[in-house]
């Protein structure tokens, strides 16, 4: 099996005003993997883009991009 491409365990972001955009999310993305963020308006779909292309952080949580932190390891998993 390919090492997966994503890899987002145990995500929240909670914005400044208490407002919870996202809680828990946990998801796997594999290499080639062809994949729909699909729902309803204010679902949390563009803050997952922003957490996952490192343009906001996560209050909880990790995403990792092809082996790389999206927190810790900004420049590299934006690289990818």
């Amino acid at each position: 099996m390919n090492d997966p491409i994503i890899t987002i365990d145990g995500l929240n972001k909670t914005y400044e005003g208490g407002f919870q955009a996202l809680t828990r999310v946990d998801l796997t993305i594999q290499r080639g993997e062809i994949f729909a963020l699909l729902g309803p308006n204010g679902a949390g779909k563009t803050t997952l883009i922003s957490l996952v292309c490192g343009l906001v952080n996560p209050s909880e949580g990790h995403v990792i991009v092809d082996g790389f932190d999206s927190v810790r390891d900004y420049r590299q998993a934006r690289e990818r």
